[in-house]
């Protein structure tokens, strides 16, 4: 996954600074991003202080971590059914 440039406090400040009344435009040009990035971003961590922000990072790592658990018991037990199902 791509790590962004921008921590997730700058991007609460941003989101901040928009729902204060600064248009979208000028939060984009002052940061660099296109306006369909900070859109995506109001999107995700709209209404969420840096505490959830920090706790939904650490719920993805700790998601991603258990899916390749699985996806590695999985292949195992496919590989053992085909080594029993093999008559000798």
């Amino acid at each position: 996954m791509k790590k962004s440039k921008y921590s997730e406090s700058q991007i609460l400040k941003a989101i901040r600074e928009n729902e204060q009344g600064r248009k979208v435009n000028d939060l984009c040009r002052e940061l660099g991003i296109n306006s369909g990035t900070f859109y995506n971003w109001r999107k995700k961590y709209s209404g969420m202080d840096l505490s959830q922000v920090k706790r939904l990072k650490e719920l993805e790592i700790e998601n991603r971590r258990l899916k390749q658990m699985y996806a590695d018991v999985s292949m195992d037990n496919v590989m053992l059914k085909d080594v029993l199902s093999k008559k000798f």
